[in-house]
C-alpha cells in the first residue's frame, strides 16, 4: 500500500494532522532500534506506528486514510502515545476522531456581558481585548486599539487577530518576531478547527487567508495546533519604539468560547516606561481650565 496514496472520501483533517505527526518522529524518537539504509518516507512509517500503539497495520490505515469510525479512547491514547503528542494535540486527535457534527450553518452571534465592557474600559493602562470564535475581535479597549489597530473602525467581518497579523502591513512591522507570531495565530486557529468543523465562516477566512498569502497557506498545511495560555512578545510600535508585554489569556466564567487578553509590562522595565507613555498618549485630552463662556447678551434698555 503506497504511503501517498489518498483517500477523497475521508475524514481529510484527521489524515493530513496524522500524516504531519508521523512525518516529524524518528524511529530514534519513539523508542525503535534506527533502522540502516535509505527510507522513503520521513518520520516513521505506518507500520511503525500500527506497532507503537498496539494496532494491526490495517487498522491504522484506515485511520489515517479518516476511515476510521467509532474509534475507541484507548485506541487514540495509544496512538498518542505513539506519535509522542502534547496535551493540546491529544484533545486535537480526539477532536478530529470522535467529531460532534452540526448541522452546516454559521454559529449564532457572540455577545459580550456589559459587565466585561466595563472591565475593559478600567483598564486604562494595560492593553485588553476579547476574542471569540476564529480569533474575531469582539471588545478591545482603547489602549488595546493603540497598540494593535482600531478594529472598531472597521468593517464586522474584519475584525479579526488572523486578518490583521497576515492582511495588515503594519503588523509585520509591529510584532519583532512576526513569523513566531504568525505561526502561533495559525496553530491556534486550527485547533479551533478540530472543534468547529463545520463553521462556514471558518471555511471563508482560511480560504481567504490561504488565497492572499503564501505563508499563511504553507503554515495552514502544516497542521500544527497552540492552545493561548499565556507567553510574552516583543513589539516594535511607531510611536513608542520596541516594548516586551507579557499576556495572559483568561476564559470567562459561563462563556468558554470567549478569551479575555491581557497585556502586561514588567514594573519599573523600559517597557513598562513605554506602555505608560502609549497610555498617556491614547488617553483622550481633557480641558486644564473651563472652557470661556459666552458673553451675555446686553441687558434690554431700562434694565441697566
Amino acid at each position: 500500500m503506497s504511503e501517498s496514496s489518498a483517500d477523497p472520501g475521508g475524514n481529510a483533517e484527521l489524515r493530513d494532522f496524522l500524516r504531519s505527526r508521523r512525518a516529524r518522529i524518528t524511529p530514534e524518537d519513539a523508542g525503535l532500534p534506527p533502522r540502516s539504509g535509505t527510507r522513503r518516507v520521513p518520520g516513521l512509517r505506518r507500520e511503525e506506528v500500527a506497532q507503537l500503539a498496539g494496532v494491526s497495520v490495517d487498522y491504522y490505515v484506515r485511520l489515517e486514510r479518516g476511515r476510521g469510525t467509532n474509534v475507541s479512547e484507548g485506541v487514540l491514547d495509544a496512538v498518542a502515545r505513539a506519535l509522542c503528542l502534547d496535551d493540546t494535540e491529544r484533545g486535537h486527535l480526539f477532536a478530529l476522531a470522535r467529531p460532534t457534527r452540526s448541522r452546516r450553518r454559521p454559529l449564532p452571534p457572540q455577545r459580550v456581558r456589559p459587565g466585561l465592557y466595563r472591565i475593559l474600559d478600567t483598564l486604562t493602562g494595560n492593553p485588553a481585548l476579547v476574542l471569540g470564535h476564529r480569533s474575531d475581535v469582539l471588545a478591545s479597549n482603547r489602549l488595546a486599539r493603540v497598540l494593535y489597530t482600531d478594529f472598531e473602525a472597521l468593517p464586522q467581518r474584519e475584525r479579526n487577530m488572523a486578518r490583521f497579523v497576515f492582511l495588515d502591513p503594519a503588523a509585520r512591522e509591529l510584532y519583532v518576531d512576526w513569523e513566531r507570531s504568525a505561526r502561533g495565530t495559525v496553530a491556534s486557529l486550527h485547533l479551533y478547527a478540530g472543534a468547529h468543523p463545520d463553521d462556514p465562516r471558518l471555511a471563508e477566512l482560511v480560504g481567504e487567508l490561504s488565497l492572499r498569502d503564501g505563508d499563511f497557506r504553507r503554515w495552514w498545511a502544516d497542521h500544527d495546533v497552540l492552545q493561548r495560555s499565556h507567553g510574552s512578545k516583543r513589539y516594535r510600535h511607531p510611536l513608542v519604539g520596541e516594548l516586551t508585554l507579557d499576556y495572559e489569556a483568561l476564559n470567562p466564567t459561563g462563556d468558554p468560547e470567549q478569551t479575555l487578553g491581557l497585556h502586561t509590562a514588567e514594573p519599573g522595565s523600559p517597557s513598562a516606561d513605554a506602555l505608560r507613555l502609549l497610555a498617556a498618549w491614547s488617553t483622550p485630552p481633557t480641558w486644564s481650565s473651563p472652557p470661556t463662556a459666552a458673553p451675555l447678551p446686553d441687558p434690554a434698555p431700562g434694565q441697566g
